[in-house]
């Protein structure tokens, strides 16, 4: 049984991480972000729901008083 080369192992995967990274970095400087980095202010919309007009109490059993 033949044994396995593994003599160009460290080339093939040191060639492979390089070429990952050089596509990588060119695939992120194609990116244009933003120059203006202030906050806008957030509007708040207040949404009107049933339950927001009347008032309602929730008993439980163990706030009732005990006999």
């Amino acid at each position: 049984m033949p044994q396995l080369d593994t003599s160009t192992w460290f080339i093939t995967i040191i060639s492979t991480i390089l070429t990952l990274f050089i596509l990588f970095q060119l695939k992120l400087s194609k990116y244009t972000y933003p120059m203006n980095t202030t906050n806008k202010p957030l509007i708040v919309k207040k949404h009107l729901t049933p339950w927001n007009k009347k008032w309602t109490k929730i008993s439980l059993p163990l706030s009732l008083p005990q006999h």
